[in-house]
């Protein structure tokens, strides 16, 4: 019986987690730079504890993180160096593992204000350049407006490979929309427009995910052909939206694998085939949902 799709969880919070050079405003580029091996580790650890799909870390690969100096000079090398990696990691596991190349936002995190079309336009050019021929999918990262979406769509239109995308909701409401305001179902409807896979729900707290699912069921209701609904929540403390990424390290709430796993159940019985976690979820939080899917796929 099918179930769902087990992606990995937060990379940056795990290279952190595991002893990884960490700290802001590299976030997990540092790791790429300075060790590595640890970002190999923390690919192992999702793997071995049953992701489907690990995502290369080169979130923080764009200038926001880098600065524009190091951008310029070792972007794109960064971005291919984590590719290579978890390709290499994915080649060698016991189960099938697809690498999903990832497309984060260009400008900065959870701010659709900052956003500038043509040099996101740029960055997210170089970083898909660099990771495509080392990924089987895309995953847009942390969409936080339509305008965001527009351009990643133009960039990733090169790609025969599935092109996921995945938003960040407003943690403070109790309707689901975007970060900018937007709507979810006019995310769905652009999505599904464009021949996506699938659209995601990420790095938002999980209370937020239910309703966001709900209304892409109710936009794809009735539809020829349907997309893939996935959730991967963070355990941020809600984000503000003046929230200024490099200057602090986001507020961490504590949830158990346990707890986690509660909020999955609801999002899978309302339709998610895509589960996994965002940042400060880690690979035992991502063990517990596969053993329960086991457990449900054996029923």
């Amino acid at each position: 019986m099918s179930t769902f799709t087990l992606l990995d969880g937060g990379m940056g919070r795990e290279l952190k987690r595991i002893g990884a050079p960490f700290s802001q405003p590299l976030w997990s580029a540092q790791a790429l730079i300075e060790s590595p091996e640890h970002v190999r580790l923390a690919h192992q650890s999702f793997i071995d504890s049953g992701a489907e799909i690990i995502t290369v870390n080169s979130y923080a690969c764009v200038p926001f993180h880098l600065g524009d100096a190091l951008y310029r000079r070792d972007g794109a090398r960064l971005a291919r160096l984590a590719a290579q990696i978890a390709a290499e990691v994915a080649q060698q596991a016991s189960h099938t593992v697809q690498v999903a190349g990832a497309i984060p936002p260009a400008m900065g995190s959870y701010r659709p204000d900052l956003f500038q079309a043509q040099q996101a336009q740029d960055v997210t050019q170089t970083l898909y350049t660099a990771q495509a021929p080392y990924v089987d999918i895309w995953i847009a990262e942390t969409i936080a407006s339509l305008e965001e979406l527009d351009m990643i769509q133009k960039v990733l239109r090169q790609s025969s490979k599935p092109c996921y995308y995945a938003f960040t909701l407003k943690d403070d409401s109790d309707v689901a929309q975007l970060r900018s305001g937007q709507s979810v179902s006019e995310a769905v409807e652009q999505v599904y427009a464009a021949g996506g896979a699938g659209i995601l729900f990420n790095c938002s707290v999980p209370e937020v995910m239910a309703d966001a699912i709900q209304q892409a069921k109710r936009t794809l209701n009735g539809r020829d052909k349907t997309l893939e609904i996935g959730v991967y929540a963070n355990s941020f403390a809600p984000i503000k939206s003046n929230h200024t990424a490099n200057e602090t390290v986001q507020t961490m709430r504590e949830f158990s694998a346990q707890d986690y796993l509660e909020f999955a159940k609801q999002w899978y019985g309302l339709g998610a085939t895509v589960i996994g976690g965002c940042c400060g979820i880690t690979p035992t939080h991502i063990r517990a949902l596969h053993d329960w899917r086991q457990a449900l796929e054996k029923s």
